[in-house]
């Protein structure tokens, strides 16, 4: 009988704190991560108004490459002259 008192009392003073301590190790980012998932869904949805008008801005960028190239190797070999 006393050896089940000091089972218990090794328990109740060593394996009880030591799993509450790595059970709020673990906890703690779990509850960061939920955080951030909240933060980024609640923020996240404000980017689809601005993706749409993209597509416009990057055919326009890609005209004005396509027009700007045929310069800008006229200038290379312009600087390579010097």
């Amino acid at each position: 009988m006393t050896l089940w008192w000091i089972a218990n009392v090794v328990l109740i003073a060593v394996v009880i704190p030591v799993v509450v301590a790595i059970l709020v190790q673990v906890l703690t980012p779990i509850f960061q991560i939920r955080q951030y998932a909240e933060d980024i869904m609640a923020h996240g949805a404000q980017f689809p108004p601005h993706l749409d008008d993209i597509a416009e801005e990057l055919v326009k960028t890609r005209d004005l490459v396509r027009q700007a190239a045929p310069e800008i190797v006229r200038y290379s070999r312009a600087v390579d002259n010097l």
